[in-house]
């Protein structure tokens, strides 16, 4: 028979269970109270259980600011969030990943921009996955992958079917050196009707005009998609359909798609006193039409032979090329420029132009109304070019990015770059952006997404590691989606670094820092503001490759925006846009310049904002006593910064 349990047991018996209750009701309890008020972090895409979490965009109005519109002026402390390794690690990375949310993205409201954007960020998951499961800093390639990789051929040759097959196109993957030349045999088609000729103006009515010309260019890696390659010699005979009626031969370059200035030859020789390429003349002279050639002339001549006057003998060619008749042009590289012989004899001198170095020439291409029967490249280089990160970065510790400052700061400028700009990032650095990281005011930092190759991506993030002054914003680049770097950039100036104003450029910018910083002194404190080169009343282009349709930009006008190269805005107006990037209320437009117009004007109808235009923020190029500088290489930002330390703004618009 059982005794019944003593009175002091069957009172631990029921201590025990309340205590477990209570444990359980305080855990449930803290649970649910805790998990609204949790920000989770965006994980970094497909990192796996020791992968790095990326700093995510607070922009619901949570935490240190509230729920209210953010301020006009800066925290008295910066928000500070930076890339670290999840778990139990706590190894910081001097590189920090943008915590940008591409499912942020409200259907109705980025129109066309949200597919391109999941793909970009599909595609980008997968790519930054794998640029994690590198351990530490990039692990170099082995002598003889280097090796192998850095082989380029001493000579190419191609037959006219075969240059079609490649598409009227040379690889030359090492570029040119000294002394290298090419070849081409090939024959002018004759001259066809054109209703819209480049080369002239065609008035409506008038009958089309006969033209017949071709381009021959030495193109360089292409920088950005969506933008032509750089051309680094644009050689242009037009036999017939040029503007003045004559043939000519124009020659240029172009960098970032704007054209420097032309060198026209229109039959006449160079002037005595114009400068020389390697001791030729620039422009040979050929036969016109428009010539004086009487026989008087010419027993004048004769006469004085007899009588003992002597002249130099000139002999005069006609123009180089002919419709229907085969030439061999043979286009050199000297020591001051390009040299081009047509048929045996001296036509035409270009100087290379600053900006340009013959590695940088990786490519020829020949179109227009030619038939090529072959090509020759010969005198190549063998080794790898120059435009490899390990030439062009220098991994000295003067570079780095100093830390991010505790107090808010006065300016903030996101630079916009792409994964393979290795040169003009490392440019920037050696110039204006030295006076902004020596200055305890302002802070600098390159968004960059992630590249198609991956190499280019394994060399971006040992570049991030060590000078700590990359922001990556994790999906594929695309020229379509600079729109959200910008979004970024001002998520980085209001949330991290606390900045009043943010600046946007881009990496081929050269920024005047001191001359910026005065320009906003102008405007009292605790204005909303918007600075930069501003455009009115512009239309969007309905056809050509810069069509905008009507999907994309339903509206006749754009609102008045900044050019895209270099703008200021107040850190409010950058609060605005973020907040409402969160809330899926943010119009995006493909034109990241439109869309800062846009969201600036949507802004002013609550709060008045102050425009400010100066085309001291140059667009087009460089003007003296510039802000800012547009299209400059990396040769040209060193050759404006030594002009700048010796107090001169003034150009190296020479490329």
């Amino acid at each position: 028979m059982r005794r019944p349990p003593a009175a002091g047991a069957t009172c631990r018996r029921f201590a025990i269970r309340g205590f477990v209750a209570v444990f359980l009701v305080y855990v449930l309890a803290a649970l649910a109270l805790e998990s609204p008020l949790l920000v989770v972090p965006t994980p970094v895409p497909g990192a796996g259980a020791a992968t790095a979490a990326s700093r995510p965009l607070h922009l619901d109005g949570s935490g240190e600011r509230g729920r209210g519109s953010a301020p006009a002026r800066p925290l008295k402390r910066p928000h500070r969030e930076t890339l670290s390794a999840a778990g139990r690690s706590s190894r910081r990375l001097p590189g920090i990943v943008s915590g940008l949310d591409l499912r942020r993205l409200n259907a109705t409201r980025s129109g066309s921009l949200r597919k391109v954007a999941a793909e970009a960020a599909a595609a980008g998951a997968r790519v930054f996955s794998e640029l994690q499961t590198l351990a530490g800093t990039v692990t170099e390639l082995d002598a003889t992958g280097e090796e192998e990789r850095s082989r380029c051929p001493h000579s190419i040759v191609l037959t006219g079917d075969e240059f079609r097959v490649k598409g009227r196109t040379v690889e030359l993957p090492c570029g040119l050196t000294l002394g290298s030349y090419i070849t081409v045999a090939a024959t002018p088609r004759a001259a066809h009707a054109d209703r819209d000729p480049k080369i002239t103006l065609v008035r409506e009515g008038d009958e089309p005009i006969m033209v017949s010309q071709f381009m021959m260019e030495l193109q360089g890696l292409k920088t950005v998609d969506g933008e032509d390659p750089p051309r680094i010699l644009h050689f242009n005979p037009r036999l017939r359909g040029d503007w003045s009626g004559k043939p000519v031969i124009e020659q240029n370059t172009c960098y970032r798609m704007q054209w420097g200035t032309s060198l026209r030859c229109e039959g006449w020789r160079s002037r005595a006193d114009e400068e020389t390429v390697d001791g030729m003349v620039k422009c040979e002279k050929w036969i016109r039409d428009d010539e004086e050639r009487s026989e008087q002339s010419k027993t004048s001549w004769w006469l004085n032979r007899l009588i003992g006057r002597t002249k130099k003998v000139s002999v005069d060619w006609p123009y180089p090329f002919v419709e229907d008749r085969m030439f061999v042009l043979t286009l050199t590289a000297g020591l001051e420029g390009y040299h081009v012989n047509v048929d045996g004899r001296h036509a035409t001198s270009f100087p290379y132009r600053t900006g340009f170095v013959l590695e940088d020439a990786t490519g020829l291409s020949l179109n227009g109304d030619l038939d090529v029967q072959s090509v020759f490249a010969g005198t190549l280089p063998t080794a790898h070019p120059s435009f490899s990160p390990q030439k062009h970065l220098e991994m000295l510790p003067i570079w780095q990015a100093p830390p991010l400052p505790d107090e808010p700061i006065e300016i903030f400028i996101g630079i916009l770059s792409a994964g393979n700009h290795f040169a003009e990032r490392m440019a920037v650095r050696k110039t204006w952006m030295s006076a902004a990281q020596k200055s305890s005011n302002v802070v600098a930092r390159f968004f960059v997404a992630l590249n198609g190759r991956k190499e280019v991506n394994a060399e971006l993030k040992k570049e991030a590691e060590f000078f700590g002054d990359i922001v990556i914003v994790p999906f594929m680049d695309s020229y379509d989606l600079v729109v959200l770097k910008t979004v970024a950039i001002c998520e980085y100036g209001v949330r991290v670094v606390s900045a009043r104003y943010i600046m946007k450029c881009d990496d081929d910018n050269f920024v005047r820092l001191e001359s910026v910083k005065d320009e906003l002194k102008k405007i009292p404190r605790g204005k909303s503001l918007y600075v930069g080169n501003m455009n009115y009343h512009h239309k969007p282009l309905r056809t050509g490759k810069w069509a905008v349709t009507y999907e994309e930009w339903p509206e006749e006008d754009y609102p008045t925006y900044a050019n895209g190269p270099g703008y200021v805005i107040s850190s409010d107006i950058a609060a605005s846009i973020v907040s409402e990037f969160t809330a899926h209320k943010l119009r995006l437009f493909k034109m990241e310049d439109v869309s800062m117009g846009m969201w600036v004007e949507r802004f002013n109808n609550t709060r008045h904002v102050q425009y400010v235009h100066s085309i001291k923020f140059c667009q087009f190029g460089c003007i003296d006593d510039y802000y800012t500088a547009h299209y400059q290489s990396p040769r040209q930002m060193l050759c404006l910064w030594d002009k700048l330390q010796s107090g001169k703004a003034q150009c190296c618009n020479m490329r």
